[in-house]
């Protein structure tokens, strides 16, 4: 006599004969359990990715206007880019822009400092890091990620510009996304403004006499970056941008 084949259903799947489950799923998640491994599973993780992602949205949705500023965790109060820093962002804020950086010391927080003295929203998207930097007393609302890429997600989302003053390995990777970014289209319109041409200087001349030379990129991407020396010029340059995408988009508008 042929046994009689067991089915067992499972969400969407079906299960057959050996591979049905001795308990149900319910009965598994109310079980008492010790091991906390699951915590650290891929499929844990991307709860956690998911939740960042509706927390940062659900808190800077409502933002308005905002320039994300990037520079060096490492500068002190009295470097000279340190005022410049706070000078282009208080000047951004009297603009009506709210200010994004990543929340911690020296450039990043020069610019919430400026953003706070003009009464701006002066927003900190910290990151979880092996050391601690924490959050600089500037920023007005701070939202931290375990994940970068979604952190750089909302560092470009809720910014109609980004203004990059001198810093390290973590100013660059933000630089080149953003570059990238424009390049492929991805966002139009989105002004890239370099502070420092002494700082930046070799960079451009190293893009323009290499990577251009060689061809691996064109003129119009060497254009997509702005390189200025004062508060005044890169305020400037970010509203310039920032009219011209809006009378673009309103002409768009009226033709469709």
């Amino acid at each position: 006599m042929t046994k009689a084949k067991v089915k067992y259903q499972r969400g969407p799947v079906t299960l057959h004969s050996e591979s049905v489950p001795i308990s149900t799923t319910d009965a598994r998640l109310l079980a008492p359990n010790e091991d906390t491994s699951f915590i650290h599973s891929d499929g844990w993780r991307i709860l956690r990715i998911q939740s960042e992602l509706v927390d940062g949205f659900g808190a800077l949705a409502g933002l308005g206007p905002a320039v994300s500023i990037f520079g060096s965790a490492r500068v002190a109060p009295s470097h000279p880019y340190y005022a410049v820093g706070t000078e282009i962002a208080q000047r951004l804020a009297e603009q009506g822009f709210a200010v994004i950086t990543g929340g911690g010391p020296g450039m990043m927080e020069a610019a919430n400092k400026g953003a706070a003295q003009a009464g701006s929203p002066s927003v900190g998207l910290g990151i979880e890091l092996p050391f601690e930097q924490g959050t600089n007393e500037y920023v007005s609302m701070d939202v931290n990620f375990r994940y970068f890429f979604v952190r750089k997600l909302m560092f470009v989302k809720y910014a109609q510009a980004f203004v990059v003053l001198p810093g390290g390995f973590g100013t660059m990777d933000e630089l080149f996304e953003a570059i990238t970014l424009r390049q492929t289209h991805k966002i139009s319109g989105f002004p890239i403004v370099l502070v420092g041409s002494e700082y930046w200087g070799g960079l451009i001349a190293w893009i323009r006499d290499r990577m251009l030379a060689d061809g691996m990129v064109s003129e119009a991407d060497l254009a997509l970056l702005t390189v200025v020396d004062t508060a005044p010029e890169a305020v400037r340059a970010v509203t310039d941008a920032v009219s011209e995408l809006a009378k673009a988009q309103r002409t768009e508008s009226l033709r469709s």
